[in-house]
């Protein structure tokens, strides 16, 4: 497969590079859209480089912006679509970690993956089948897609830390629990916060709770 992601990179504030932050935006939206959440955790996170791919594919409900894989309910395409949409996304995204981590010298254990909505859905379905244990994963306001097969398919157990407004309409609140309970059937580490009164985004408190988790879990 000849496609790459496009992505920025935000050099680590100290100059040396000792672990890695992957955001994996939502759907119709782009890399720039989570980049920014960079800016409030780098200086707790000095040695931390970050990066912010563009999905893959032109989203159908918004020219401007991309999508990990279509949506039938909201664009109108078919299942078969949606997922050998995800597939494809799949394949290009663990590519895209695994030549990143190359390029930095780093070790999975080294890259957390933070992720919002669809990006969450990608990133918790990506780190459980890599072949070597990430660092961790954050999930904003997602869902843990097939949740029965995570305990069949699950290589690799990494920390996950879910965080999900109570008032989110796209995305149903629910979803949190759901995937949390799922999750730690599975024997995954699991965490949860909600966001309180925050509908369909990310937070300040939300951010925090992910700034200590990601403190806590990437390399010194």
């Amino acid at each position: 497969m000849t496609q790459q992601l496009e992505s920025r990179r935000k050099a680590p504030k100290s100059g040396k590079v000792r672990s890695m932050v992957v955001f994996v935006h939502g759907y119709g939206a782009d890399g720039d859209d989570l980049l920014g959440l960079a800016d409030p955790l780098a200086p707790h996170l000095p040695d931390t480089v970050f990066y912010s791919p563009n999905a893959p594919q032109p989203c159908a409900n918004n020219p401007f912006g991309y999508q990990w894989f279509p949506i039938p309910w909201l664009d109108g395409s078919s299942h078969q679509a949606a997922e050998a949409g995800m597939a494809t996304s799949v394949t290009l995204l663990n590519a895209f970690l695994d030549a990143r981590l190359a390029e930095e010298g780093l070790p999975p254990e080294a890259l957390a993956l933070v992720g919002f909505s669809q990006g969450t859905m990608m990133s918790l379905h990506i780190a459980p089948r890599r072949d070597q244990a990430i660092a961790g994963v954050v999930g904003f306001s997602g869902r843990l897609l097939k949740p029965e097969l995570l305990a069949a398919e699950a290589k690799v157990k990494p920390p996950v830390l879910l965080a999900h407004g109570d008032a989110d309409q796209m995305v149903p609140f629910d979803d949190m629990g759901k995937a949390g309970e799922a999750l730690a059937a599975a024997g995954f580490e699991v965490y949860g916060h909600v966001m309180e009164g925050t509908g369909h985004g990310i937070a300040p408190d939300g951010l925090q709770i992910a700034l200590s988790f990601l403190h806590d879990k990437l390399p010194k």
